[in-house]
């Protein structure tokens, strides 16, 4: 049993797979505490990257949105008082442009952009004169997780070299439920949905015609900037497109639970990308979306350094037994 104050890293999913999908990271599996905490209903997995020991929680079944994010987080920092920082990991809706080639499986993560800290919550605010304003303001994530992304950069440029992302993605090899789906459909701003599950029935000619992207040695792109949060689910593709264009805001990805982690909950959000946050959608690119997000996770906790300060706490814990 590792005591409480061992773990130095928060690790939170919203859904069954993002969970599984970070478990499947972890290069060891370890036991924790034996006790529960008062107050605190969260189940947890322990184990090992490297020498960050990580504690990773989901939220409960059928629970989804900030303030259930909130709770989670909460709960994990008062049961486990040593937490260096957290991430938000799992998958979210990619707003594509020109500018921002996203494909589904790619992964965004959130970075400071102007003046906004790397996520925001569009849907809070106030209506003045018939206008729809934003209020309030998240925290950017810590110095440490941003200071850690251009070795993170620079790796990825070097799969060959690194491995990196691409390495990570070979611990799914046996489980085809995370392996990467053929069929990558973005269609048109003014395309409709002809209604099921899937988009079998729908116009073909709504269709974009993208290219085939340039050669390259990556699984999947990176993409960093503004993070969109709310209690909704972003399935219009005419708000999509006006929040991405946004000059402020240039949104790469909506989601539903980090604008409940940011002000309390110092981490980073990393969001696979499973749809593009219309009326098209489908649960096709779950699981891969979840697997390239836990796997860009792993590659950050490969760069960033542990705490001398955990690493002694440890040895004085296997001396003692």
């Amino acid at each position: 049993m590792l005591p409480r104050e061992s773990f130095t890293i928060g690790w939170i999913c919203a859904l069954l797979e993002e969970y599984e999908a970070a478990c499947v990271m972890l290069d060891e599996e370890l036991e924790g505490p034996d006790l529960a905490e008062p107050d605190d209903s969260n189940t947890y997995c322990f184990g090992r990257i490297g020498e960050h020991r990580i504690v990773i929680g989901c939220l409960p079944s059928g629970r989804y949105g900030t303030s259930s994010a909130a709770r989670v987080a909460q709960d994990m920092r008062r049961s486990f008082p040593r937490l260096r920082f957290g991430l938000m990991v799992g998958i979210g809706g990619g707003a594509p442009t020109s500018e921002h080639d996203i494909r589904l499986g790619d992964v965004v993560v959130s970075v400071p952009n102007g003046t906004l800290g790397g996520v925001v919550q569009f849907d809070l605010g106030k209506r003045v004169d018939g206008e729809f304003q934003r209020v309030g303001h998240l925290n950017a994530p810590p110095t440490e997780l941003l200071g850690a992304l251009p070795e993170v950069k620079r790796r990825h440029n070097y799969p060959g070299k690194y491995g990196g992302v691409d390495e990570h993605l070979r611990r799914f090899d046996d489980d085809p439920r995370f392996h990467r789906p053929d069929l990558d459909r973005l269609f048109r701003t003014e395309s409709k949905h002809s209604g099921g599950k899937t988009c079998a029935d729908c116009d073909p000619d709504g269709v974009v015609d993208r290219q085939p992207r340039a050669a390259s040695a990556r699984a999947i792109e990176v993409f960093y900037g503004t993070i969109a949060s709310s209690n909704s689910v972003m399935k219009d593709a005419v708000q999509r497109d006006t929040y991405a264009h946004d000059p402020e805001l240039n949104v790469l990805c909506f989601e539903m639970e980090a604008a409940g982690l940011m002000n309390d909950f110092p981490c980073l959000v990393i969001r696979g990308i499973c749809d593009y946050s219309d009326m098209h959608k489908n649960d096709d690119w779950h699981y891969y979306a979840a697997a390239t997000a836990a796997a860009y996770a792993r590659e950050l906790l490969c760069v960033i350094k542990p705490t001398r300060v955990a690493q002694m706490r440890e040895w004085v814990v296997r001396w003692n037994v």
